[in-house]
């Protein structure tokens, strides 16, 4: 099942967004009505991602029905996808925990700011909590306030969990994935180390995130997804060059462990996004999915870093095919300079 956001028509402050459910070919969507009821009998009109991510049991089988229907050319309520605006598909939400999977991004970005690795880097996964009440669409420019913050792009995959209880286990937690979604959590690296260093960890550093238009459910990828990993390439592109395209099935730690790491104090709301942090591998052949890693490679190889931080103008396209489809969409955005 394919499931987005779109900006509630006439209505020029969107909040959560309207919930509608997508064909494969993402030419059409279906926005329920008042006919599309949950199982306890509540209409899905108007309902948004996050209300139904709170009330998933009830309202999934309805929403299943909904994809059953329009895949099979049965619903007669269809809207060319031409006719609505995507936002992000959860415009806002509890929580964004982004975790660091790819021990080869851990090491080089360490490296970049001068700091050894932890010594648990193997065996506890590194997470940190971001905004989360401003998450920028697919197509949305990402602002840029002085280009000497070093603003950079990571591209990442992304869940989003129900209710998840506090201290549950890695073998238990797969339950509780009910969405997958690609992301650009953008980063500002000259403001990150003077932040790190303070022991109270990001702010400034980290502003909104992207995300692409589609979240799908695990059933959606097919062998794709397993063991709490997608195991297909992510392609990066910069100014419509390919930039990267490592395997996302690389991960170290599997989203079952990042949900057990970030639950074992707190349980999660449902809706609770959690990152895998930049996608990266061992083959630098590959290329990378975030500009530090390639200065970082650069800086190994000749002693100095040629490749700059994003500019204004600068194109940044995120992409993962399965079968040659862009499954998530794509994300594509332009950074501007914000002029005062």
């Amino acid at each position: 099942m394919i499931l987005a956001s779109i900006a509630p028509i006439g209505n020029p402050y969107p909040n959560d967004g309207t919930l509608v459910v997508v064909h494969p070919e993402h030419d059409r969507v279906v926005i329920p009505s008042t006919k599309h009821v949950a199982c306890d009998d509540s209409s899905l009109h108007g309902i948004s991602l996050l209300s139904a991510l709170e009330r998933w049991q009830l309202v999934e089988p309805a929403l299943r029905a909904i994809d059953e229907s329009l895949r099979s050319d049965r619903e007669p309520s269809v809207t060319p996808a031409s006719k609505v605006t995507f936002l992000a598909p959860l415009p806002r939400t509890w929580a964004f925990l982004d975790g660091s999977a790819f021990i080869q991004h851990v090491l080089l970005v360490r490296k970049a700011r001068g700091a050894a690795p932890p010594e648990d880097l193997y065996t506890t996964p590194l997470m940190y909590q971001g905004a989360s009440d401003n998450f920028l669409s697919a197509s949305d420019t990402i602002p840029l306030r002085d280009p000497s913050d070093g603003m950079d792009f990571e591209s990442e995959v992304g869940i989003i969990t129900d209710a998840v209880p506090m201290g549950i286990s890695a073998t238990n937690a797969e339950a509780h994935i009910k969405l997958i979604t690609l992301l650009n959590d953008v980063s500002l690296r000259e403001l990150i180390p003077r932040e790190v260093a303070t022991g109270f960890g990001f702010l400034q550093g980290k502003p909104p995130s992207s995300f692409a238009p589609f979240v799908l459910t695990p059933d959606e990828l097919g062998p794709a997804w397993r063991d709490g990993r997608l195991h297909l390439p992510l392609e990066t592109k910069l100014n419509g060059s390919v930039f990267g395209t490592p395997s996302a099935g690389e991960m170290h730690f599997s989203f079952h462990q990042l949900i057990e790491h970030a639950a074992a104090t707190r349980p999660l709301s449902s809706g609770t996004i959690i990152g895998s942090g930049t996608v990266s591998n061992a083959d630098e052949s590959v290329g990378s999915s975030c500009i530090v890693e390639r200065r970082m490679l650069e800086k190994i190889k000749t002693g100095v870093t040629s490749t700059p931080y994003l500019q204004d103008g600068d194109q940044v396209e995120v992409t993962i095919r399965l079968h040659g489809r862009a499954i998530f969409g794509s994300i594509n955005q332009r950074v501007a300079l914000k002029r005062a």
